[in-house]
Parts: C-alpha cells; structure tokens; sequence
C-alpha cells in the first residue's frame, strides 16, 4: 500500500506558537470562582498561599492572547514540539472505511505525554518568583513526571501525591519521577492531616485527584517558598495546552484538512482544551460550521454525560475555591479504573462552560471497549495508547464505523494524549480477559 501525501504533518520549529489562547475571552456569562470561607468572589490575594503572582494573573485573566516567555519556547522544543499530526492509514484498511483518521502526536514528547506544556510554564513563573518547591498532585503519573522533569530546568524542587490505586498499580512511575529527583508518595499519605484524616476513615481507600489536590495545597499553604502546580481544571493549564490546538490548525491549513470530527478524552479538561479551544476560536469565527467536538470520558466518572452543573470544590478536603463546573460531587470516589487521569470529580470550568453552551458534545466509555481499541491501534499503527488516549481513540473508530455503514468519506482527527508503555498491566488484563469493567464510583 503506497504511503498518502499526509500520512504525517510536520511543522518547523520556528512555528512553534508564539502566544497561548484564552478561551474565556470568547465565553460569555462565565461564573467566577468563590473563596471557601468568605463565599465571595476570589480576588489575586485569595491564590497567594498557593500560586505565584504570574500563575495567579494568568488563572483570572480574561486576554484573548497571552506571550508565550522565549525560554519556555526555546524549552518546548525538547518536548517534541511541534509535534506531527499523523495520518493512520493502516486503520484505516483495516475498518475498510472511507473515512480519513488523523491524530496529534502528544505521546512522542521523551515525558510520554502532552503534560510537559503547562509544566514548563508553571516552573519558570514559579523559578522566576523565587519559589524553590513545588507540590502536586498526579493520577496515572503524567501530570508528577513532567514536573518532575521540568523543575530540574529551573533548579526548583517537586513533591507529587500520586493517587493510591495508580500508584499502586503503576510502580515504575514511582521510579521515573525519583531518577528526575522529585519526591513521590502514594495519596492520601501520612505527610499531611488531611491525608491521616482520610486513611484514618477509610484506611483501604484506592484514594483520588480530589485527596491528593488537598494534600499538595495543604503542603504548599505551610511554606511560603513552596507553592501548588496542577496539571489540569484550572484557567491557566487550560491556556498552556494551546500550543497543541494552534499548532493543529497550522497543520490542518498545511495539508487543507476540513475536520468533520475534533475528539480528545477529558477528566479534568487539559489535552482537550489544549487541542480544541483553538479550534473552537475558529469556529465561533465562522469557520468549520459543519464540525462536531466531542469530549470524551469514561463511564467510571461521567462528570459532563451525567454529573451536575454546580459550583463544587476542585478538591475533597474543600481547600480550594468553589468552581462553576460539571461534577459528580467533590467527596466522589471513582473506581479505580487504568485510565488514572481521567478519574476526577469535576470538570474545567472553561469545558464545562463550553459544553452547556453547546459548543462540543460528550460521550462515555467502559473501560473494557476503550483497552480493545488501544489494542487494534497498536496492531495496526504500532502504537500503545495511554489508557487516557484510548477512549479518544474509541470514539474516533466508532466515527469511523459510521462512517463505513453510511458510506461517508468523513475526516475525523484525535488526540494522541499520550503513550501507554507504563500501561501493560491493563493491556495485559484486556489481553486475557481478566480487564473489569468501569465499577460505579462512591461518595464519602
């Protein structure tokens, strides 16, 4: 089978972006965040104990543009950007569909994942404000791995609670982020009180991102040279992840691509606001009239397809402001599904904004049907999917199904979130049968 034309979009380095995006310039009657005590309005002074003055101009800025800092440029070039949007042909022949299947390679980044740009720029604000430590929290592990390597760029110190159930289940991640000489422990812990507070309750808890928020906030509200990275929910992680998206459009003007389809998974909202707020600007722009962006999420913690949109703590222990937001409850345990980063409560308050104004839609997936997925991208494009990436994959192969039945040669394009090399244990139930499906979470 001769290779297409577009089977793989390159960009320069030179076109790497040179600004972020902020959507929440375009969204109208956006609700703002509530402090948790006083129940008003946050103001920059409420972040302090926590974020940097930069982080905390950026969480509440309403600039349609922001410049992205020539270090943290000269720096996303040693995460791969920008990075090649692929066309998986072999897929392709294989669904026998007319359909055309794109992806965007966030999994070639040396991190594994599409975490390393808002990394980067979370570590220099903090590095230029005089911060020498930084806490975070991580589910699948992502989220601790690029912070961890990043903060050796900067000469700062990283802390990450790793979310039980994936800590458990992924030990190398454990190994990575020591050799990039971070601290790792399993969520909830005995380093903070909360975390006691939690294992003390419920001593055999899988635990979640909601514990292991308020364990890193409560570590970084102690220590005024110390403060909080997150990887995904909030305003500003939102806007570091365009630099996906609007290279995305780069490639699609390249190779006079017409997206029928934009689909990226979604659990708290970074790589899909990453790869389709830039999009969305577009579209609500006139352009790409005709195309549907789906969000999609697994069944274990449905925030968009079933939860409430509400205010809600992003966090368990109600440390953090109150969000406008899609969300299953703040004291919402998922079950302990492979797809650890995808197992949150809530929903960015900017996605969550975006799909009750109609502007993408949302599906949800067990997790056996989203491991089958990953396993026939792998045989056909000999690629292994992080579990998070599966689901996105899933949805773009259902597409592409559609497709096939109706006999319409659609383009539907996905994002590659990243790799699942770290993975192999939820291949190997999926291989052999023994893979559970999605168990309905509880609530504290």
């Amino acid at each position: 089978m001769a290779i297409p034309k577009d089977a793989r979009i390159t960009l320069s380095p030179e076109e790497i972006p040179k600004k972020w995006y902020n959507i929440a310039a375009d969204l109208p009657n956006l609700k703002p965040m509530i402090h948790p005590v006083t129940k008003e309005p946050v103001k920059p002074a409420d972040f302090e104990a926590i974020f940097c003055k930069p982080i905390i101009e950026q969480e509440l800025s309403k600039e349609r543009y922001i410049d992205i800092p020539e270090e943290v440029r000269d720096n996303l070039m040693a995460l791969n950007r920008p990075s090649p949007l692929q066309r998986a042909y072999r897929l392709e022949k294989y669904l026998k569909t007319p359909a055309k299947i794109f992806f965007k390679r966030e999994d070639m980044s040396p991190l594994g994942s599409h975490k390393g740009n808002t990394a980067l720029a979370q570590a220099y604000y903090n590095a230029e404000s005089g911060i020498h430590t930084l806490t975070t929290e991580t589910g699948a592990g992502q989220w601790g791995t690029a912070l961890a390597m990043v903060s050796n760029l900067f000469d700062i110190k990283a802390t990450v609670f790793m979310v039980k159930g994936s800590y458990d289940a992924k030990p190398l991640r454990k190994t990575i982020i020591h050799t990039y000489g971070a601290e790792i422990y399993s969520s909830p812990s005995q380093h903070t009180e909360f975390g006691k507070k939690i294992l003390r309750e419920h001593p055999d808890t899988s635990g979640s991102l909601g514990i292991a928020i308020s364990e890193a906030c409560e570590m970084a509200a102690k220590d005024p040279g110390t403060c909080y990275a997150l990887g995904s929910v909030m305003n500003h992680v939102m806007l570091h992840q365009t630099v996906i998206g609007e290279e995305v459009l780069k490639q699609f003007a390249q190779a006079e691509i017409e997206p029928d389809y934009m689909i990226a998974c979604v659990g708290g909202g970074s790589n899909f606001a990453g790869f389709t707020f830039p999009f969305l600007r577009e579209k609500m722009h006139g352009k790409f009239q005709n195309s549907e962006v789906i969000a999609v999420e697994p069944k274990a913690a449905p925030s968009l397809t079933t939860g409430e949109y509400r205010y809600d703590y992003g966090d368990t222990a109600g440390m953090t402001p109150l969000m406008y937001m899609y969300t299953l409850g703040s004291n919402f345990i998922p079950s302990a599904i492979h797809a650890g980063g995808l197992r949150y409560h809530g929903m960015s308050p900017l996605v969550s904004a975006a799909f009750d104004q109609h502007k993408i839609t949302a599906v949800s997936y067990d997790q056996p049907a989203t491991f089958d997925a990953g396993i026939l991208f792998a045989r056909t494009e000999g690629i292994i999917p992080a579990p998070e990436s599966c689901h996105a994959l899933k949805c773009a192969i259902d597409k592409a199904l559609e497709c096939k039945a109706k006999n319409e040669a659609k383009t539907i394009v996905f994002n590659l979130s990243g790799h699942g090399l770290l993975d192999l244990a939820g291949y190997e139930q999926a291989l052999d049968g023994t893979l559970p499906s999605s168990a309905v979470g509880d609530h504290y």
